[in-house]
């Protein structure tokens, strides 16, 4: 079967984080319909492990107007045309910038969709270990946020409980035991 085919593009609103636009497209009946996709560059998501601890962040999430704990994530601004950083390097400096941690083993864990319905957006797990404390460097948009360690109990307590929802989160918790059982 042949994939649906764009056959225009229209740039709806862009700023350094995403780009929305419409797209014309053609599906393999033929028929012609319109699909929205945000485009947002690659992002980084990792898991800072030191023995049976965790290190997740808390912050404000302005679109569902709630505090959510999370795994250290995120993107280089302005990468959307091109100019992305090396994952690894988006990764330690995801870490650095919002815990403060460096490092010295990165392992990826696998790659995940944030919402392929919506969304170009792509990004890669990894697992830190092997951590030396330091200095946060946050965004000015990361004033908020705050982190703290927990045991593997308590992030799971935490995820059954609904106190952690973040979706790349939780997702990236299934390829951490993953991992693991594989191991």
């Amino acid at each position: 079967m042949k994939p649906i085919e764009r056959v225009e593009s229209r740039e709806i609103y862009r700023n350094a984080w995403m780009v929305v636009r419409e797209d014309g497209i053609r599906r393999p009946d033929g028929s012609l319909g319109i699909y929205g996709v945000i485009d947002k560059p690659t992002y980084a998501l990792v898991i800072p492990q030191d023995g049976d601890r965790y290190r997740l962040v808390e912050q404000f999430r302005y679109p569902i107007g709630m505090r959510r704990w999370e795994f250290p994530q995120g993107t280089a601004p302005g990468s959307l045309d091109g100019g992305e950083p090396p994952a690894e390097e988006l990764a330690a400096a995801e870490l650095r910038e919002e815990t403060g941690l460096r490092a010295e083993s990165m392992v990826v864990l696998g790659q995940l969709d944030v919402a392929a319905g919506m969304s170009s957006q792509r990004g890669w797990v990894w697992l830190a270990t092997q951590l030396t404390e330091g200095e946060h460097d946050r965004e000015y948009e990361e004033q908020d946020m705050h982190s703290a360690w927990f045991t593997r109990p308590e992030v799971e307590d935490m995820m059954a409980s609904g106190e952690i929802t973040d979706a790349q989160s939780l997702a990236a918790w299934t390829l951490l035991r993953l991992a693991e059982d594989r191991a």
